[in-house]
């Protein structure tokens, strides 16, 4: 399990960032620090820590999934995960088209919403154009 961690931990700073993932760590009580390690070490190490699919395309699973359960919050700091993970505007798009077709209109207009605002943060722009 330690090294499960210990890949988990590395995996999940390099796609959510140090400082985030420093701060909930540190954060974690009695109540929560057990699933702060159990979830790095199982969805982060376990999940993320094989080399069958490479970050991208785990990022690009990843927001589908999220954005069908609705759950914007997540889907917020995923996405900024996946564009440290190489996703691009494009692709971005393409994903919130995907989840309109599957899951309905109104989950893509939030997810759509969401990408508007961590773009403009990020300083994402179609391809083609100045970052």
């Amino acid at each position: 399990m330690d090294n499960l961690f210990e890949t988990g931990l590395a995996q999940r700073k390099a796609t959510l960032g140090a400082d985030y993932v420093e701060k909930n760590l540190a954060a974690a009580d009695d109540l929560t620090r057990p699933f702060q390690e159990a979830m790095t070490a199982w969805c982060w190490g376990f999940g993320w820590g094989d080399e069958a699919l490479d970050v991208k395309t785990r990022s690009l699973m990843n927001l589908s999934m999220i954005g069908a359960l609705g759950k914007m919050t997540e889907w917020e700091l995923h996405l900024r995960g996946a564009i440290r993970n190489g996703v691009t505007f494009e692709e971005i798009r393409a994903t919130i088209h995907v989840i309109g077709i599957y899951c309905g209109v109104p989950q893509s207009l939030e997810c759509f919403r969401v990408a508007r605002k961590v773009l403009e943060e990020e300083g994402v722009q179609p391809s083609g154009m100045g970052t």
